[in-house]
Protein backbone atom coordinates (compact mmCIF):
# COMPACT_ATOMS: atom_id res chain seq x y z
CA UNK A 1 0.00 0.00 0.00
CA UNK A 2 1.45 3.44 -1.11
CA UNK A 3 0.78 6.55 1.12
CA UNK A 4 0.88 10.29 0.34
CA UNK A 5 2.95 11.20 3.13
CA UNK A 6 3.34 15.11 4.63
CA UNK A 7 6.34 14.74 7.77
CA UNK A 8 6.03 18.34 8.65
CA UNK A 9 8.56 20.75 9.40
CA UNK A 10 10.15 19.44 12.73
CA UNK A 11 10.29 15.47 11.07
CA UNK A 12 13.08 17.37 8.86
CA UNK A 13 14.49 19.39 11.88
CA UNK A 14 14.32 18.52 15.55
CA UNK A 15 12.49 15.32 15.16
CA UNK A 16 14.12 13.58 12.34
CA UNK A 17 14.54 10.14 14.34
CA UNK A 18 10.79 9.83 14.15
CA UNK A 19 11.11 10.98 10.05
CA UNK A 20 13.49 8.24 9.55
CA UNK A 21 12.09 5.27 11.56
CA UNK A 22 8.58 5.62 10.33
CA UNK A 23 9.64 5.47 6.94
CA UNK A 24 11.67 2.73 7.87
CA UNK A 25 9.24 0.89 10.14
CA UNK A 26 6.32 1.53 7.17
CA UNK A 27 9.20 -0.32 5.05
CA UNK A 28 9.48 -2.95 6.83
CA UNK A 29 5.90 -3.82 6.90
CA UNK A 30 5.50 -3.79 3.12
CA UNK A 31 4.30 -0.04 2.48
CA UNK A 32 5.57 2.77 1.65
CA UNK A 33 5.44 6.91 2.30
CA UNK A 34 5.65 8.71 -0.76
CA UNK A 35 6.46 12.35 0.11
CA UNK A 36 4.25 14.41 -1.24
CA UNK A 37 6.12 17.14 -3.34
CA UNK A 38 5.91 20.35 -2.89
CA UNK A 39 4.07 20.45 0.65
CA UNK A 40 3.98 23.25 2.80
CA UNK A 41 3.84 24.30 6.86
CA UNK A 42 0.40 23.82 8.21
CA UNK A 43 -0.05 26.51 10.09
CA UNK A 44 0.96 24.66 13.64
CA UNK A 45 0.03 25.58 16.84
CA UNK A 46 0.13 29.34 15.93
CA UNK A 47 -1.38 30.63 12.72
CA UNK A 48 -4.39 30.75 14.30
CA UNK A 49 -3.89 33.85 15.98
CA UNK A 50 -2.76 35.67 13.16
CA UNK A 51 -5.45 34.50 10.48
CA UNK A 52 -8.20 31.77 10.44
CA UNK A 53 -8.91 31.45 6.95
CA UNK A 54 -4.86 31.26 6.59
CA UNK A 55 -4.98 28.52 9.22
CA UNK A 56 -7.47 26.25 7.28
CA UNK A 57 -5.94 27.49 3.45
CA UNK A 58 -2.14 26.34 4.39
CA UNK A 59 -3.62 22.23 5.22
CA UNK A 60 -5.94 22.74 2.22
CA UNK A 61 -2.82 23.25 0.18
CA UNK A 62 -1.67 19.83 1.25
CA UNK A 63 -4.98 18.29 0.73
CA UNK A 64 -5.78 19.51 -2.54
CA UNK A 65 -1.87 18.30 -3.31
CA UNK A 66 -2.73 14.22 -1.69
CA UNK A 67 -6.03 14.64 -3.86
CA UNK A 68 -4.74 15.44 -7.21
CA UNK A 69 -1.85 12.23 -6.43
CA UNK A 70 -5.32 10.16 -5.82
CA UNK A 71 -3.57 8.77 -2.65
CA UNK A 72 -4.68 9.27 0.90
CA UNK A 73 -2.76 11.99 2.75
CA UNK A 74 -0.46 10.23 6.42
CA UNK A 75 1.50 12.26 8.66
CA UNK A 76 2.86 11.57 11.64
CA UNK A 77 2.84 14.86 13.68
CA UNK A 78 0.09 15.72 15.95
CA UNK A 79 -0.01 19.19 15.24
CA UNK A 80 -0.35 18.41 11.51
CA UNK A 81 -2.70 15.81 11.69
CA UNK A 82 -4.94 17.55 13.71
CA UNK A 83 -4.80 21.06 11.59
CA UNK A 84 -5.08 18.64 8.39
CA UNK A 85 -8.18 16.90 10.09
CA UNK A 86 -9.92 20.13 10.76
CA UNK A 87 -9.73 21.55 7.52
CA UNK A 88 -11.20 18.68 6.22
CA UNK A 89 -13.68 18.40 8.53
CA UNK A 90 -15.03 22.08 8.16
CA UNK A 91 -14.72 22.27 4.62
CA UNK A 92 -17.14 19.10 4.25
CA UNK A 93 -19.43 20.77 6.62
CA UNK A 94 -19.15 24.62 5.39
CA UNK A 95 -20.22 24.98 1.66
CA UNK A 96 -19.04 28.99 2.07
CA UNK A 97 -16.03 28.46 3.68
CA UNK A 98 -15.31 25.66 0.51
CA UNK A 99 -15.54 28.16 -2.03
CA UNK A 100 -13.48 30.67 -0.42
CA UNK A 101 -10.38 28.22 0.20
CA UNK A 102 -11.25 27.45 -3.37
CA UNK A 103 -10.42 31.24 -4.95
CA UNK A 104 -6.87 30.79 -2.71
CA UNK A 105 -6.24 27.32 -4.02
CA UNK A 106 -6.77 28.57 -7.19
CA UNK A 107 -4.25 30.59 -7.37
CA UNK A 108 -2.01 27.53 -6.88
CA UNK A 109 -4.37 26.05 -9.71
CA UNK A 110 -5.29 23.92 -7.16
CA UNK A 111 -8.76 22.26 -5.76
CA UNK A 112 -9.89 20.14 -2.79
CA UNK A 113 -12.85 18.24 -3.23
CA UNK A 114 -12.62 16.44 -0.16
CA UNK A 115 -12.30 13.09 -1.45
CA UNK A 116 -9.76 11.43 0.19
CA UNK A 117 -9.45 11.13 3.64
CA UNK A 118 -6.07 12.26 6.22
CA UNK A 119 -4.97 9.61 8.30
CA UNK A 120 -2.50 9.58 10.96
CA UNK A 121 0.73 6.83 11.06
CA UNK A 122 -1.12 5.50 13.84
CA UNK A 123 -4.04 4.66 12.14
CA UNK A 124 -2.83 3.16 9.31
CA UNK A 125 -0.18 1.42 11.44
CA UNK A 126 -3.23 -0.44 13.41
CA UNK A 127 -6.07 -0.43 11.21
CA UNK A 128 -4.74 -0.80 7.74
CA UNK A 129 -1.67 -2.96 8.23
CA UNK A 130 -2.71 -4.21 11.59
CA UNK A 131 -1.67 -5.83 14.77
CA UNK A 132 -1.15 -8.91 13.70
CA UNK A 133 1.34 -8.36 10.89
CA UNK A 134 3.23 -5.99 13.20
CA UNK A 135 3.71 -8.82 16.07
CA UNK A 136 4.91 -11.19 12.95
CA UNK A 137 7.64 -8.96 11.91
CA UNK A 138 8.94 -8.61 15.39
CA UNK A 139 12.13 -10.73 15.53
CA UNK A 140 13.55 -9.47 19.13
CA UNK A 141 10.51 -8.83 21.39
CA UNK A 142 10.53 -6.55 24.05
CA UNK A 143 9.74 -9.21 26.71
CA UNK A 144 9.75 -7.41 30.29
CA UNK A 145 10.36 -3.65 29.19
CA UNK A 146 8.04 -1.30 30.85
CA UNK A 147 6.65 1.32 28.74
CA UNK A 148 4.72 4.94 29.47
CA UNK A 149 2.24 5.60 26.61
CA UNK A 150 2.05 9.23 25.91
CA UNK A 151 -0.35 10.44 23.44
CA UNK A 152 -0.30 14.23 24.22
CA UNK A 153 -3.37 16.43 24.42
CA UNK A 154 -4.01 17.20 20.13
CA UNK A 155 -4.39 13.59 18.87
CA UNK A 156 -7.58 13.05 20.80
CA UNK A 157 -8.88 16.11 19.03
CA UNK A 158 -10.20 14.53 15.98
CA UNK A 159 -13.23 12.47 17.70
CA UNK A 160 -13.64 8.95 16.71
CA UNK A 161 -11.67 9.01 13.53
CA UNK A 162 -9.79 5.87 14.29
CA UNK A 163 -9.39 5.62 18.32
CA UNK A 164 -11.75 6.77 21.13
CA UNK A 165 -11.16 9.89 22.23
CA UNK A 166 -11.39 8.87 25.82
CA UNK A 167 -9.24 6.32 25.80
CA UNK A 168 -7.11 5.85 23.32
CA UNK A 169 -5.46 2.61 23.39
CA UNK A 170 -4.13 2.48 19.40
CA UNK A 171 -0.21 2.91 20.95
CA UNK A 172 -1.24 0.73 23.83
CA UNK A 173 -1.95 -2.37 21.04
CA UNK A 174 1.44 -1.33 19.02
CA UNK A 175 3.76 -1.35 22.50
CA UNK A 176 2.06 -5.06 23.12
CA UNK A 177 2.77 -6.60 19.50
CA UNK A 178 6.43 -6.09 19.97
CA UNK A 179 6.54 -7.22 23.71
CA UNK A 180 6.68 -4.67 25.80
CA UNK A 181 4.95 -3.88 28.92
CA UNK A 182 2.29 -0.82 28.07
CA UNK A 183 2.01 0.33 32.18
CA UNK A 184 -0.92 1.93 33.35
CA UNK A 185 -0.63 6.01 33.04
CA UNK A 186 -3.25 8.54 33.96
CA UNK A 187 -2.09 11.60 32.19
CA UNK A 188 -1.44 9.67 29.03
CA UNK A 189 -3.36 12.72 27.17
CA UNK A 190 -2.68 15.31 29.33
CA UNK A 191 -1.02 18.58 27.64
CA UNK A 192 2.83 18.63 27.52
CA UNK A 193 2.04 22.45 27.51
CA UNK A 194 3.57 22.73 23.57
CA UNK A 195 5.25 26.23 22.96
CA UNK A 196 4.79 27.46 26.54
CA UNK A 197 8.34 26.15 26.66
CA UNK A 198 9.44 29.65 25.11
CA UNK A 199 6.61 31.64 25.54
CA UNK A 200 6.12 30.86 29.92
CA UNK A 201 8.71 28.68 30.51
CA UNK A 202 7.49 28.37 34.33
CA UNK A 203 4.15 27.26 33.37
CA UNK A 204 5.58 24.75 30.34
CA UNK A 205 8.01 23.17 33.14
CA UNK A 206 5.48 23.08 35.80
CA UNK A 207 3.80 20.78 33.14
CA UNK A 208 6.40 18.33 31.96
CA UNK A 209 7.76 18.37 35.91
CA UNK A 210 4.17 16.85 36.47
CA UNK A 211 4.34 14.46 33.59
CA UNK A 212 8.15 13.36 34.47
CA UNK A 213 7.17 12.54 38.18
CA UNK A 214 4.05 10.29 36.99
CA UNK A 215 6.51 7.81 36.05
CA UNK A 216 7.62 5.75 38.12
CA UNK A 217 8.94 2.05 37.22
CA UNK A 218 9.13 2.48 33.63
CA UNK A 219 11.83 2.25 31.25
CA UNK A 220 10.83 4.71 28.83
CA UNK A 221 8.67 7.06 27.61
CA UNK A 222 7.14 6.49 23.90
CA UNK A 223 5.49 9.13 22.34
CA UNK A 224 3.65 9.99 18.85
CA UNK A 225 3.99 13.49 18.86
CA UNK A 226 7.59 16.05 18.02
CA UNK A 227 6.37 18.59 20.34
CA UNK A 228 5.59 16.46 23.27
CA UNK A 229 8.97 14.15 22.60
CA UNK A 230 11.09 17.10 22.30
CA UNK A 231 9.24 18.87 26.09
CA UNK A 232 9.98 15.30 27.40
CA UNK A 233 13.17 14.55 26.47
CA UNK A 234 14.84 18.07 26.32
CA UNK A 235 14.61 19.69 29.63
CA UNK A 236 14.70 16.37 31.92
CA UNK A 237 18.53 17.98 33.03
CA UNK A 238 16.75 21.33 34.11
CA UNK A 239 13.58 20.05 36.12
CA UNK A 240 16.32 17.67 38.11
CA UNK A 241 17.95 20.42 39.34
CA UNK A 242 14.50 22.21 40.19
CA UNK A 243 13.54 19.10 42.11
CA UNK A 244 16.73 17.88 43.73
CA UNK A 245 16.37 14.86 42.11
CA UNK A 246 17.73 13.08 38.98
CA UNK A 247 14.80 12.41 36.46
CA UNK A 248 16.86 10.22 33.48
CA UNK A 249 14.34 8.23 30.85
CA UNK A 250 14.29 7.70 27.31
CA UNK A 251 11.67 9.34 25.53
CA UNK A 252 11.31 7.46 22.22
CA UNK A 253 8.82 7.79 19.21
CA UNK A 254 6.70 4.69 18.49
CA UNK A 255 8.01 3.92 15.69
CA UNK A 256 11.79 3.83 16.90
CA UNK A 257 10.45 1.29 19.58
CA UNK A 258 9.19 -0.54 16.89
CA UNK A 259 12.39 -0.50 14.97
CA UNK A 260 14.00 -1.75 17.83
CA UNK A 261 11.31 -4.75 18.06
CA UNK A 262 11.99 -5.11 14.08
CA UNK A 263 15.73 -5.53 14.49
CA UNK A 264 16.88 -2.15 13.04
CA UNK A 265 20.24 -1.06 14.09
CA UNK A 266 20.69 2.40 16.17
CA UNK A 267 21.59 4.28 13.21
CA UNK A 268 18.69 3.09 11.29
CA UNK A 269 15.82 5.07 13.62
CA UNK A 270 18.50 7.48 14.10
CA UNK A 271 18.14 6.39 18.40
CA UNK A 272 21.25 8.44 19.12
CA UNK A 273 19.68 12.14 18.04
CA UNK A 274 17.78 11.49 21.26
CA UNK A 275 18.70 13.58 24.21
CA UNK A 276 18.16 11.27 26.57
CA UNK A 277 20.32 8.39 25.88
CA UNK A 278 18.77 4.98 25.39
CA UNK A 279 22.12 3.07 25.97
CA UNK A 280 20.95 1.03 29.55
CA UNK A 281 17.49 0.41 27.88
CA UNK A 282 19.50 -1.35 24.99
CA UNK A 283 21.64 -3.13 27.77
CA UNK A 284 18.44 -4.18 29.26
CA UNK A 285 16.98 -5.17 25.87
CA UNK A 286 20.43 -7.01 24.97
CA UNK A 287 20.81 -9.12 28.26
CA UNK A 288 17.05 -10.09 27.88
CA UNK A 289 17.80 -11.33 24.85
CA UNK A 290 20.70 -13.29 26.07
CA UNK A 291 18.67 -15.11 28.69
CA UNK A 292 15.73 -15.90 26.53
CA UNK A 293 18.22 -17.50 23.75
CA UNK A 294 19.63 -19.21 26.61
Amino acid sequence: MKYSYMPGCSLLTTARGYDVSARAVVRELGSELIELDDWNCCGANVIDSTSYLLSLALPARNLALAESENRELVTTCSSCYFNLFRASHLVSKDASLRDKLDQILAAAHLRYLGQRRVRHLLDVLVNDIGIKTVADRVVKKLTGLKVITYYGCQIARAHDEYDSPYLLSAVDSLIEAVGAESLHYLWKTRCCGSVLMTTERTVGLKLVTELLTATHGADCIVTVCPMCQMNLDAYQDEISVRLGARIRIPVLFITQLMGLAFGLSEKDILLEQNIVPAKGLLHRLEKAGERDYR
